[in-house]
């Protein structure tokens, strides 16, 4: 019995000893986990003629719930299915300059998770950011540039006011 005792004791004592001086001897990693760029589509916006004839037709034959800015895309995150998330999808009459400096016709949204490091981080990496964040009571926003020349808008959503407002507008998602 005094011999088990000894052995396990002096396996025990090996491997405390090692654990320690694994710990001493290995550096501590205060590395943080990548930080989120991109967590979603935000909104589609394009232009063409008619902006209203082109939310009526959407609506007629596609099924949209549309209002005056276009229609809402209601869904579930994948993160947390008990928070909603929403997709714009906006017509612009042809002539806006909502797109420049793009030439394009059309402008895609992301939804971004911390929008100040992403522009930290874009500036860095010597993307063009056209304008400064602007911020809302549904979030905040800022445009780049791709290396195309497509203007791309950033969102930080908050999605609560988001809806929100939605309702104060009377404005029905599309599910």
């Amino acid at each position: 019995m005094k011999k088990t005792t000894l052995i396990v004791l002096a396996i025990t004592a090996s491997f405390c000893f090692g654990f320690a001086f694994k710990t001493i001897t290995t550096k501590p990693s205060y590395r943080q986990a990548p930080m989120k760029r991109v967590t979603g589509l935000g909104g589609i916006f394009f232009k063409c003629k008619d902006p209203k004839k082109m939310r009526e037709w959407y609506q007629t034959h596609l099924g949209l719930s549309t209002n005056q800015y276009g229609a809402v895309f209601e869904w579930r995150q994948g993160a947390d299915t008990t928070k909603k998330g929403f997709t714009q999808w906006s017509p612009f009459g042809e002539a806006t300059k909502y797109f420049e400096p793009s030439t394009k016709d059309f402008m895609i949204n992301y939804r971004v998770e911390n929008l100040e490091g992403l522009v930290d981080e874009l500036k860095k990496e010597g993307v063009t950011i056209t304008d400064k964040i602007q911020s809302v009571e549904y979030g905040k926003f800022v445009h780049i540039v791709d290396i195309e020349g497509n203007k791309i808008e950033l969102w930080q959503p908050n999605d609560v006011e988001y809806e929100k407002l939605g309702l104060q507008m009377g404005a029905k998602t599309t599910k």
